[in-house]
């Protein structure tokens, strides 16, 4: 199975070990009070945690992740207490939402047990979502349908791929809806025009379409056939939904005849296999109760099997329990039917609401303030604010509002954006419900932070203010804003430059490009590092390299290989810089001078030397160690190393059956030329985002769960937040709308259990609502990022759209700007570069 973007569990804590009473003895009460008096106020009541529901809404800098640990440490030790044996074996699982975040809970519960409490560190196991996911269904495949050795990830551009096929194929059996949708409002059949419009159908409309509604209805469990029977609901003239169910059953024929499987399929294999009631008591009898971490990103399905999990296998139901959000009854419970594998029976419908008989021990922890992901993914913070919701009329609603991170101006600043916002938004929200007949909700829950009371702990406060704290700018365009931003960095970094953490927050890649190319003189003068994280991550060099090696072996006597190989070796410092042009132009002569040659420099003759015993080995070396080999020869690091060793496992698996080298080289081709492939990381990644003495450049959404003493946010203008929705003029004989944002909204509607589904323009009218406010959230996540200087800024110029910077014009403030510039008049600074 391939690994590409594949999210692993940690590794398994083993429960196997037998509980000594020397052990349990070491449990004492004193030890869990200990730890407990070293919380805040909001993390106490976490730890207070002993058995069922428990919804956590932490605000930005709570200590989230440090009272998750606590909560844990304490919930195991009093497991080991428990005088029932085999309740005492199970272990607890935590969930958390990516790798990194998993390996640090795991050390913090780890260090808890061990120094705090001197037990073992074992029972609990720390997984990613679909981590656990596979592991469950791994552990069944007779039951989930998935054999790891016959199936493969899909990748992104495979993806892209079978998406482009499967609007072909539809186009093929459905001439009639496409030609509807060819006519658009208005069409004189004139062949140019049929022509454009069938470009931008192919190309842009439908695969926008197929793609959004797959990961939509896919991730909340809903089947082709039940989007149709939901477009029969609606009026709209193109039957969206409909179009969507008809392209999303092609893509899932092609992904079933080609063995392919995605992350959705994932959770949908691992429901299969609680559906049977044997195997849900063998998984739910291994566990004590389940904690999820950044709850308000998990989508339906997701919660749903969590909620399975931390239901008590030993109750009446047999642990076929669902209770409180995951709980969407016939919307989730018969869409296992209509996947990748083979058919099964719906999941049955749990009883509601929780009775003793159906105690589910599930700690959820999140922010919905802070859900920022529900433009990629069908995470909406709607969910996790119904948990919050139910746990609160139990008085099972814990909420973290001291936060320590940032110094109190910041905190004022983030909390005033947060209610202006909720205020702008109910007048138009009245009016929206009114004309869609259905509730909406604000995009903030009221949530405000407040400073750290003071405590015993020295180290838990907020932090001191540089400056004012907070500095507003207003630059007369982008290049002023340079400017100003460059001078504040370096003021900065001359006081204390290797303590020194600090990051320019971007809306967009574009725009962190263009800053990147900016700064980077000014950076290099003042020997500051600039760190460019979209540049890093938009793809591995390690591809690249042994592709250029490769073909070099393969052709050393083509001119343009043998330079490119030179040019690796150079760039790996493993030979010295020179006219590669002179010695790639006569491939021969310098590969292997005759006696007539003129004599070879000495580093002409280390470059030769090297060239030569490569093609030695292409020679004495059998195919699949070729790319490990290379490795070794350009001196990769150990993270290097460990992702040319997954490029050679990838590449070697593609090439089985037909091993040469010429399909060699068209995978790696292949790869190099259609998709990013994810190096492997050996450390920390979000720790090299916040190294000391680093400048780094990053984006707004992967900036949430990280901070910095000093955050800059430059170009904050309205066309991006919140950003318009606008249809682009080759879309426009649609109608003022677009397919997939429409789509998602009546996906949305029907899952939140609305009345009914709303036409094509209310859908539309709710989309932009959906949109604005995640964008509004998502500036608030940046603002809290800060904990010593927040920085905003916007400029009077700017360009319409980053694709082509240098295009100004006049550009209005996002609407949160000029607010926070009247309510902290003090923090207005003067925008005059002196030079």
């Amino acid at each position: 199975m391939s690994d590409t973007n594949f999210t692993d569990p940690v590794p398994y804590e083993s429960l196997e070990k037998e509980i000594s009473p020397q052990s349990a003895s070491k449990v004492r009460p004193s030890a869990v009070a200990l730890i407990r008096n070293s919380l805040r106020l909001g993390q106490q009541q976490m730890a207070d945690w002993r058995f069922g529901p428990l919804a956590v809404s932490a605000v930005p800098g709570a200590g989230k992740s440090t009272g998750m640990a606590a909560t844990a440490a304490i919930a195991i030790a009093r497991q080991y207490e428990s005088t029932n044996r085999t309740k005492a074996r199970r272990q607890l699982i935590v969930v958390t939402f990516t790798r990194s975040a998993a390996a640090n809970i795991k050390a913090k519960i780890r260090e808890y047990l061990r120094d705090n409490l001197s037990l073992p560190q074992t029972g609990f196991t720390v997984y990613t979502l679909h981590g656990l996911a596979l592991n469950i269904a791994s552990r069944h495949a007779d039951l989930s349908g998935l054999q790891l050795e016959n199936v493969t990830l899909i990748t992104p551009s495979q993806s892209h791929r079978f998406i482009r096929t499967a609007v072909e194929q539809w186009i093929g059996n459905n001439s009639d809806r496409y030609f509807r949708l060819l006519e658009g409002h208005q069409f004189d059949g004139e062949e140019t025009e049929r022509l454009r419009r069938q470009s931008v159908l192919r190309t842009e409309v439908l695969p926008e379409l197929a793609l959004t509604v797959i990961h939509e209805a896919k991730s909340s469990g809903i089947s082709p056939e039940q989007l149709r029977e939901w477009s029969k609901q609606t009026t709209d003239e193109y039957a969206i939904l409909s179009v969507a169910a008809g392209l999303y059953e092609q893509y899932q024929n092609l992904m079933r005849s080609r063995d392919f499987i995605d992350y959705d399929d994932m959770i949908l294999a691992a429901l299969r296999v609680l559906e049977n009631d044997s195997a849900r008591r063998i998984e739910q009898n291994q566990v004590f109760a389940v904690f999820e971490d950044e709850a308000q990103d998990s989508s339906p399905l997701q919660t749903k099997l969590l909620e399975i999990l931390a239901s008590d296998g030993e109750g009446e139901s047999g642990g076929s329990v669902v209770w409180g959000s995951g709980g969407q009854g016939g919307l989730l419970g018969d869409s296992l039917e209509n996947n990748s594998f083979s058919p099964s029976p719906p999941l049955p419908i749990p009883p509601s609401p929780l009775s003793p008989s159906s105690l589910i021990n599930l700690v959820r922890v999140g922010d919905p303030n802070q859900a920022i992901n529900s433009s990629f993914t069908p995470a909406d913070p709607i969910y996790f604010r119904q948990f919050c919701e139910e746990c609160k009329a139990q008085d099972r609603l814990v909420t973290m509002y001291q936060a320590g991170r940032s110094t109190e101006i910041i905190i004022e600043a983030a909390n005033f954006a947060l209610e202006w916002v909720n205020n702008l938004y109910k007048k138009d929200l009245t009016n929206l419900n009114r004309a869609n007949n259905r509730i909406s909700t604000t995009p903030f829950r009221p949530q405000k932070i407040d400073p750290v009371e003071p405590n015993h702990r020295q180290d838990d406060v907020n932090p001191q203010p540089i400056g004012r704290g907070l500095e507003l700018y207003t630059p007369r365009d982008i290049h002023h804003t340079v400017e100003l931003l460059s001078q504040r960095v370096i003021e900065l970094f001359a006081e204390d430059p290797t303590n020194t953490r600090a990051a320019v927050l971007v809306r967009e890649n574009r725009q962190g490009r263009w800053l990147a190319e900016a700064l980077a003189p000014v950076c290099k003068e003042h020997k500051i590092v600039l760190y460019d994280v979209g540049e890093r991550d938009r793809h591995s060099h390690v591809p690249e390299d042994i592709l250029a090696i490769l073909q070099f072996c393969d052709r050393p006597h083509s001119p343009d290989y043998l330079k490119a190989a030179l040019e690796v070796l150079v760039q790996r410092q493993l030979v010295p810089t020179q006219d590669l042009n002179a010695l790639a132009s006569l491939p021969e002569e310098f590969l292997y001078p005759g006696p007539l040659a003129l004599p070879q420099t000495e580093s002409v003759q280390k470059a030769c030397r090297l060239c030569r015993s490569l093609l030695r080995a292409r020679l004495e070396l059998p195919l699949y160690q070729l790319i490990s080999f290379i490795a070794l020869v350009l001196n990769y690091d150990q993270a290097e190393l460990a992702t040319a060793d997954k490029l050679a496992e990838r590449v070697n698996r593609q090439i089985a059956g037909n091993s040469s080298m010429g399909t060699m080289l068209a995978a790696l081709s292949e790869i190099v030329s259609s998709e990013r492939f994810e190096p492997v990381e050996t450390e920390d990644v979000e720790a090299r985002y916040t190294r000391r003495g680093q400048l780094t450049i990053i984006t707004m959404h992967k900036a949430k769960g990280l901070d910095w003493d000093f955050v800059f946010l430059p170009f904050l203008h309205e066309n991006l937040i919140p950003g318009r929705f606008w249809v682009p003029p080759q879309r426009q004989f649609l109608g003022d709308f677009t397919l997939s944002e429409v789509a998602r909204a009546q996906i949305r509607a029907a899952l939140h259990g609305e009345e009914s589904i709303p036409s094509t323009t209310a859908a539309w009218e709710q989309a932009k609502h959906l949109k604005t406010a995640e964008e509004y959230r998502l500036l608030y996540v940046a603002m809290t990022r800060a904990k010593r200087l927040l920085w905003m800024s916007a400029a009077q110029k700017a360009p319409f759209t980053w694709s082509k910077p240098d295009n100004l014009q006049q550009q209005a403030a996002c609407p949160v700007f000029p607010a926070l510039k009247q309510q902290f008049p003090g923090c207005v600074m003067i925008t005059t570069v002196f030079k």
